[in-house]
């Protein structure tokens, strides 16, 4: 069976922080442009709300959903292998991976681009992730 190695977990815990600071930095931008274009959000628990259920957000949810994915990975029982991990972090690429034409995340990451600085630096951010991943 193949086993994932303690450098291997590393690689997955390294990509699945980038991926949780370029989680948190979209949505602390779309935030700001709710705010901006919508309605002040009064309450943690109105924005709580507005992240699971607002079709703003829902964009998000891709990204949320595959740090979860690579959560469980990490926790199983028993490890994933080398070649289940080399798989995560192929996906993960290809999923932050803006696109103007793409799917709805990657249209949606491409235009949060074209709007605000900050999501261009927080894509730089998780571009010099992966290549330190190889």
């Amino acid at each position: 069976m193949d086993r994932m190695t303690a450098e291997t977990r590393q690689r997955l815990i390294t990509m699945r922080n980038g991926l949780l600071r370029l989680h948190k930095a979209l949505m602390e931008l779309e935030r700001a442009a709710y705010e901006r274009d919508v309605e002040h959000i009064q309450s943690t628990g109105q924005y709580f709300n507005l992240v699971m259920n607002d079709p703003w957000f829902s964009w998000l949810r891709e990204l949320s959903q595959f740090v979860v994915m690579v959560d469980e990975t990490l926790a199983q029982k028993e490890p994933a292998g080398e070649e289940e991990a080399a798989l995560l972090i192929s996906q993960a690429r290809a999923l932050v991976a803006p696109d103007e034409n793409g799917d709805r995340f990657g249209r949606s990451y491409w235009q949060a681009m074209q709007r605000d600085p900050g999501a261009v630096l927080a894509h730089r951010d998780m571009m010099q992730v992966f290549a330190e991943l190889g």
